[in-house]
């Protein structure tokens, strides 16, 4: 147990006004500043012989800190873990899809039980599944002027550099697909610190009438957003599931009717499926039952001289669709496809068509992380150095790779019928399979969906980028038919 420590030449002695508690497991003092006349901060008050009198105990909303049993009742309305108003833009699952108990198995067997026999027939499906499909996406690794300085400062390290050429490319992709111009609002899901919306601001340099809604479900530290003070840029953040968020119900969406470009960076498994039902579902059928003259008709009849030149410099007037949608496009990187979910996938139909379910889903998806199964390999060298280990640490931190990883090192849940890159091959297939389903969904909703190459492997091992704007009139016509 942490307690109070004598003072030693070795340890050295409390900073003065902080807490004279000793922390073992840091082995230093605590860094919390202490009451007036107190040798000890209020967390480590209770460990004390001065303050033996007053009894702390765990917070029942969050058992990472402590509080006065006698000031329980006053802690807990002011606490931070408290459960708070839900905002007007929360609705219960509304993103999360249909939920058809018959279709999920009770009990399913845990991937490293499965027999040789029973991993081949799931292989066989899902090859014969996954034939005709495309298994090579094309290439459009690009890059924006925006991010020159930033790529080519040369205080930043490797790891900086790899995040700033997958943010360039993405950059370029969105502005390939003309969706890279004034009055929008851009919806960037999974948002971290905030640097994909960051650097789209800097590339629209003085656009007009733009948004960001930032939308992340954790609190973030170092934050970029806060630090943008143009007069035409707008960053909201939003602390909510994308599970739960009803976009049409936001202000700045609901008053202002600006068409939205979904964007987003590595955004993992479920989380893209709840972003593509956020957004083509529930946003655009909203829109559908007020049955309201599309904004960006108005735009194009209302438009000013100047705002027509403005708009010529991104495409000219052709390039807006007869037929309007309020998501003007939608541009993601995809990342852990294992982190999938039955419930949530909005490829389902597409799945059942092929005569699977529940079942083969849960395994394709466990199986999908063999792609990247070197993702963290040398993090495992013991000849990594622990700024290098932190560095690597860092580029991974937007992958998790809990799924069924093997590598050359983990190979006992196979016993020996495929090879290290057998199963890598095996694993991009899953993706490509649960990514095709992705693409069939968007098509159905109208949309032209696309999946490419966004950057190298050697900067990212998830390096496909899906994009999609509003099919042609006539390609509409086609996918509904």
């Amino acid at each position: 147990m942490e307690a109070p420590a004598a003072t030693s030449p070795a340890i050295g002695f409390p900073t003065d006004g902080r807490c004279s508690y000793f922390v073992e497991k840091k082995k230093r003092f605590c860094r919390m500043v202490a009451a007036a006349g107190k040798r000890f901060c209020g967390e480590h008050a209770g460990s004390a012989e001065e303050e033996n009198t007053r009894k702390r105990i765990l917070c029942p909303l969050d058992p990472k800190h402590t509080v006065y049993e006698d000031q329980l009742a006053k802690h807990l309305k002011k606490c931070n873990s408290r459960e708070k108003p839900k905002p007007d833009f929360f609705i219960q699952d509304i993103n999360a899809g249909l939920k058809d108990e018959t279709e999920i198995p009770e009990q399913l067997v845990p991937f490293s039980s499965l027999s040789e026999e029973q991993l081949e027939n799931l292989i066989k499906k899902l090859r014969k599944a996954s034939e005709g499909l495309n298994s090579t996406h094309e290439d459009h690794i690009m890059s924006h002027p925006a991010l020159h300085d930033a790529l080519n400062d040369p205080r930043n390290g490797d790891c900086a550099v790899k995040h700033l050429k997958q943010q360039a490319s993405i950059l370029g992709n969105i502005e390939k697909l003309k969706l890279l111009g004034p009055r929008r609002c851009f919806v960037e899901f999974g948002a971290g610190k905030g640097k994909l919306s960051h650097w789209v601001d800097i590339a629209l340099k003085d656009a007009e009438n733009v948004h960001f809604i930032l939308v992340e479900r954790v609190t973030t530290r170092f934050k970029v957003d806060g630090k943008h003070r143009k007069k035409d840029s707008v960053f909201e953040r939003l602390q909510i599931d994308i599970q739960h968020l009803c976009l049409n119900r936001v202000p700045v969406l609901r008053e202002g009717r600006l068409p939205v470009v979904g964007i987003g960076k590595h955004l993992c498994g479920v989380a893209t499926d709840l972003a593509l039902r956020c957004l083509v579902e529930t946003y655009a059928a909203s829109f559908e039952e007020k049955d309201e003259e599309p904004l960006a008709k108005r735009i194009k009849n209302d438009k000013t001289e100047k705002e027509s030149n403005t708009l010529a410099k991104e495409g000219s007037e052709k390039d807006v669709p007869e037929t309007w949608t309020p998501v003007a496009g939608i541009v993601i990187a995809l990342c852990c496809h294992h982190r999938c979910d039955w419930r949530h996938y909005v490829g389902k139909e597409y799945f059942k068509a092929l005569g699977l379910g529940a079942v083969e889903f849960y395994y394709f998806q466990r199986m999908s992380s063999w792609a990247t199964c070197g993702m963290r390999t040398s993090l495992e060298g013991s000849d990594v150095t622990p700024e290098r280990k932190d560095a690597q640490r860092d580029e991974s931190e937007e992958h998790d790779d809990g799924g069924d990883r093997l590598t050359d090192g983990n190979t006992d849940s196979l016993p020996g019928i495929l090879t290290v890159e057998e199963k890598k091959k095996i694993g991009h297939l899953c993706k490509l399979l649960i990514d095709q389903g992705r693409l069939q969904y968007l098509q159905q909703k109208g949309f032209s969906p696309a999946l490419q190459y966004y950057t190298d492997p050697l900067v990212s091992l998830e390096n496909v980028l899906l994009t999609a704007v509003p099919a042609h009139p006539s390609s509409q016509e086609k996918h509904h038919q």
